[in-house]
């Protein structure tokens, strides 16, 4: 059961990483580390809402599996 849980984790983390990191592609590296792209805010369509949505779901499960853990533990 922990087995199948930490490997479970390890995948959703690694998708997590990876929708952030999909979502920052044209702020440019200084947007990466917290710096200020200097864009105005527009409004997300297509396909960068539907990586939204994904990446609030992934750090939703992301939370569920990590409380899991402990409890289990």
């Amino acid at each position: 059961m922990t087995t199948a849980l930490n490997i479970s984790l390890i995948i959703v983390s690694i998708a997590l990483i990876a929708s952030i990191m999909l979502q920052s592609k044209g702020i440019g590296l200084g947007g990466l580390t917290g710096g200020d792209s200097g864009g105005v805010y527009t409004q997300r369509r297509g396909i960068d809402k539907v990586l939204f949505y994904v990446t609030i779901a992934l750090s939703v499960i992301f939370i569920l599996l990590a409380l899991v853990g402990v409890i289990v533990k």
